[in-house]
């Protein structure tokens, strides 16, 4: 029978790590920290975290910081081109080096996190993120440009942890609709960008273009004593005392009580292993959750760069309309469709109205971005005019080297967020994959422009309404000791899927226009039959603590 002080020192939680597991005293109710945080529901603690980590993280992705590191990409790209004379190829290897980035450093990042923290990886990838960026500012030559940047997505990939906690402190019932819904940060550090470039850019130039940019994302850093550590993981590591308390801070904020009893301890286990990914309970998961993963990145950039495709070269069944021609001027840099034309202010307004669809991030697609500072001003604007309407579809079109984003414009969004809570995960991602495929095969069609458009609207509110689910199931499936690792060696897949699709959607689409499209159909028949078999449904599933 336990003494009372041991009694009165399980009930106020202790403030040092425990490695073994506690037996409470007979007849004394318990509970766990699933049952807290559905017994303190959703309230000011949510609202808050939902503001901070939208200014701060990725969510796959990225709110108001990362918004802003991502649009310097697109805005600076035609500066560095012209001082230190870039070709296609150059400007194109700054995005492949963040991508590659991400994809190395997801992978370490996400078994740190599970091992040693979420908050403190968050914190260390978001100094790191600033840190770099800062010095891309800095930059002598372009080989420390493309150093720096790839450093940069490094530290980026490290902002998948906001999403986790978010998600370990959301009631069951919110994860389906609050998730998607923190994705119109972005929106606002897009907007902020281009505005900041109109004005800086044509007086100071792009290096203070990047140091004022960073301002935010290190103001921000001061917010993090406000963000606590995830209750689960701390009480996954046997730290009682922290996870105790962290809950009651939640429940006094949000004005509602705690339930009666003892939290209770779970057996402990090591987190971060790589091993339990493949473990046989989580191996076949593991394996269909790659899949598809690389797959909805795969169609997702696929999609970008082949409706530029499309679009610049009016690839448009039974059109008749010429080819822009160019001015007479025969030398090299005539030759060259994007070398040293740079953003004008007419540029900076469209990027500002086409942003609000989510359009600004397409200018950054490799190798040579369709708008707006190709040297063709004629097609150029009637590229920017159909992506405009294109960007409604709700993609958040990004550089290349970011996760995959949901956009907020489409009425394909809201029924993305029904069907996640009504269908469950894996048939609502089956649907919209098959139609993704669907609509791949479509794009083949005898159509006219409007009808084009049609296709490429649908097409990408498709492929972000895939991002949107397969997001969330990830940071659902796993439990509480391997979900960042989890999260973080999708991430790597994802960036695989997205450095190959510039191959089909702009090598074997010349080659093989119908050959390209079911390609991607094909791809996308492979995921939704992964998404429909995956062993497990996470609609209205309690988040695990230990596998």
């Amino acid at each position: 029978m336990a003494t009372a002080p041991e009694e009165a020192e399980n009930a106020i939680g202790l403030e040092e790590i425990h490695t073994e597991r506690k037996e409470s005293p007979k007849g004394q109710k318990t509970f766990t920290v699933e049952e807290a945080v559905e017994t303190i529901g959703f309230g000011r603690f949510h609202i808050m975290l939902f503001f901070i980590m939208g200014s701060t993280v990725v969510h796959l992705f990225p709110k108001v910081a990362e918004a802003m590191e991502i649009m310097l990409i697109a805005v600076v790209s035609p500066l560095i081109r012209c001082e230190w004379q870039l070709q296609d190829w150059q400007v194109a290897l700054v995005t492949t080096m963040v991508f590659f980035g991400y994809m190395v450093f997801s992978i370490v990042l996400g078994l740190l996190a599970d091992r040693y923290g979420r908050w403190k990886i968050l914190l260390l990838s978001f100094l790191w993120a600033a840190y770099f960026s800062l010095l891309t500012s800095f930059a002598p030559s372009y080989i420390w440009f493309v150093f720096l940047r790839a450093m940069v997505g490094g530290g980026v990939s490290g902002h998948a942890q906001g999403l986790i906690i978010k998600t370990e402190f959301l009631p069951t019932k919110y994860r389906g609709y609050m998730l998607p819904l923190s994705q119109v940060f972005w929106l606002a550090g897009s907007l902020l960008i281009i505005g900041l470039a109109s004005v800086v850019n044509p007086t100071i130039g792009w290096r203070w273009l990047i140091r004022i940019a960073s301002i935010p994302g290190i103001l921000l850093i001061l917010l993090f004593k406000f963000i606590p550590e995830s209750a689960r993981y701390n009480v996954s590591m046997g730290n009682m005392g922290a996870a105790l308390a962290t809950l009651q801070r939640i429940a006094r904020m949000n004005g509602a009580a705690m339930p009666e009893g003892l939290l209770r301890e779970p057996a402990k286990e090591r987190g971060g292993r790589f091993k339990d990914l493949i473990h046989p309970k989580y191996l076949r998961t593991t394996l269909q959750i790659w899949i598809i993963w690389l797959g909805i990145a795969f169609a997702y950039y696929g999609v970008i760069l082949a409706s530029a495709e499309l679009l610049e070269r009016d690839v448009v069944c039974g059109s008749a309309a010429p080819p822009v021609q160019d001015s007479g001027d025969d030398s090299e840099e005539s030759h060259s469709p994007c070398h040293c034309h740079l953003f004008g202010p007419t540029a900076y307004q469209t990027m500002i109205i086409s942003t609000a669809g989510e359009i600004a991030r397409n200018l950054s697609s490799p190798p040579c971005p369709p708008v707006p500072y190709c040297r063709q001003p004629e097609l150029t604007a009637k590229v920017l005019a159909v992506h405009a309407l294109l960007a409604t579809s709700g993609t958040q079109a990004m550089s290349p080297w970011q996760r995959g984003n949901r956009g907020h414009c489409s009425p394909v969004n809201p029924l993305n967020i029904l069907g996640i809570n009504l269908l469950g995960r894996r048939l609502s991602l089956c649907i919209t994959m098959a139609c993704t495929a669907l609509f791949f095969l479509l794009l083949n069609i005898c159509t006219s422009s409007a009808g084009m458009v049609g296709f490429l609207f649908m097409l990408r509110a498709l492929v972000s309404a895939n991002f949107n689910t397969i997001y969330i199931y990830t940071a659902e499936v796993y439990p509480t000791t391997m979900r960042a690792l989890g999260m973080g060696t999708s991430g790597s897949l994802c960036r695989v899927g997205a450095m190959v699709a510039p191959f089909i959607s702009q090598v074997l689409m010349n080659a093989s226009f119908i050959g390209a499209l079911c390609l991607f159909s094909s791809v996308c028949v492979v995921c939704a039959i992964s998404a429909v078999t995956l062993p497990i449904e996470t609609k209205g599933r309690a988040l695990q603590q230990v596998k």
